[in-house]
């Protein structure tokens, strides 16, 4: 439908990675641009600015360190933000993943930007990690988060529906201020269900090269699945994430690699054809948003063996498209990778189950219709 816009019609994109805003957020600016608004793209440098301009879309450089290592950086990065909402004033800010959420807006409340949109995509490390520290950093950011929710014309999106009651429960914000949006959506029409190949079993860990991604509990499963005789193969697809507290080194995927278990592919942009080739995706994460990976699985049409917490629980019906196993535990990944290996019928049976669940219930269209049904509102008085 159409909508009326002002004379200022900027939607400013603040991400901490432009890899991220590619594979997560461009489908939904680019379709903003198409209703007329003017989108703009604020990352640090890396892989991927040049493709976001070929896109079409502005970019502006901004420094966002993900360690938060230098206080004096931090600072400056808050300010930086602040000095680009003066120059830009933006209609709205979309601030993607838990950094830019919190120093931009901090940054937008002081700079009176009209409309911010925070994504939380999950409540991350933080919400984790466990001790005495961890549990004083989880206090900071939810007293952060309820002082700078507090503002008017402000929404914030999360992906679960465990989060989305862990912030209401904490009293972070109202609920007229929170939508759940599941995930960011799959191209039905890009990641298409095709047959299984005849090749040995392959068993794909897509994703971050990280600890709490289950990497560790991946590789022990396929070791304990090597010494029973189950023949199939076993690969991690994801790049090293060396500014991520929890990054498997590339010495130790290295050394699994050639011990034969598992094999390493590293970062590949040919996912479709991945999940084409593969007989069954795992991802037994500690705790996800709602993981894009499941989603383009389900759509591919394969069988999902993932853990039994939030955001992969919103994609995997135990049974139905996939098998839950529990998290940090590597035998019964194990038993249920071994379950699939061994039933061609049944994930198959599972995989036809996934590819109608992602057409009915997580089109990148239906998602992107949520979020432009949020920027309208922006642009109401």
């Amino acid at each position: 439908m159409s909508r009326a816009l002002p004379n200022n019609r900027l939607i400013l994109f603040v991400v901490n990675d432009a890899g991220f805003f590619l594979s997560h957020r461009l489908p939904l600016a680019l379709a903003a641009k198409k209703q007329g608004y003017d989108v703009c793209v604020a990352t640090p440098t890396g892989d991927g600015v040049e493709q976001i301009k070929a896109e079409g879309l502005s970019y502006r450089q901004v420094s966002l360190s993900r360690s938060g290592a230098n206080p004096l950086a931090e600072l400056r990065t808050i300010w930086n933000l602040y000095r680009l909402y003066r120059e830009l004033q933006p209609l709205i800010v979309h601030h993607v993943t838990i950094k830019p959420v919190l120093y931009g807006t901090l940054a937008a409340r002081v700079a009176k930007v009209s409309a911010v949109v925070n994504a939380i995509s999950g409540l991350g490390f933080v919400f984790l990690a466990r001790g005495w520290f961890s549990a004083m950093a989880r206090s900071a950011v939810l007293t952060s988060y309820r002082w700078l929710f507090s503002r008017k014309r402000l929404w914030v999106i999360v992906q679960n529906r465990d989060d989305y009651d862990y912030l209401l429960e904490k009293e972070c914000l109202s609920q007229d201020k929170i939508e759940l949006i599941r995930g960011s959506g799959v191209d039905v029409d890009n990641f298409v269900m095709s047959a299984e190949s005849d090749d040995l079993p392959l068993v794909v860990l897509p994703g971050r090269m990280l600890w709490d991604k289950g990497v560790g509990e991946f590789v022990e499963a396929a070791q304990q699945l090597h010494r029973m005789g189950i023949k199939a193969r076993f690969a991690l697809v994801g790049g090293i994430d060396p500014n991520n507290p929890e990054s498997v080194p590339a010495a130790r995927l290295a050394e699994w690699a050639r011990e034969g278990s598992v094999e390493w592919w590293g970062n590949r942009q040919d996912m479709p054809e991945i999940y084409s080739n593969a007989h069954i995706v795992c991802l037994p994460s500690y705790r996800e948003g709602l993981p894009k990976v499941l989603l383009e699985a389900a759509a591919t049409g394969r069988a999902i063996v993932a853990t039994d917490v939030p955001g992969c629980r919103e994609i995997v019906i135990e049974g139905e498209n996939g098998l839950l196993v529990p998290a940090r535990e590597s035998r019964p990944l194990a038993d249920a990778l071994r379950r699939l290996i061994t039933n061609p019928a049944l994930r198959q049976s599972m995989g036809q189950k996934g590819r109608a669940m992602a057409e009915a219930e997580f089109s990148i269209h239906q998602v992107i219709e949520r979020h432009l049904n949020i920027y309208q509102r922006a642009l109401e008085p």
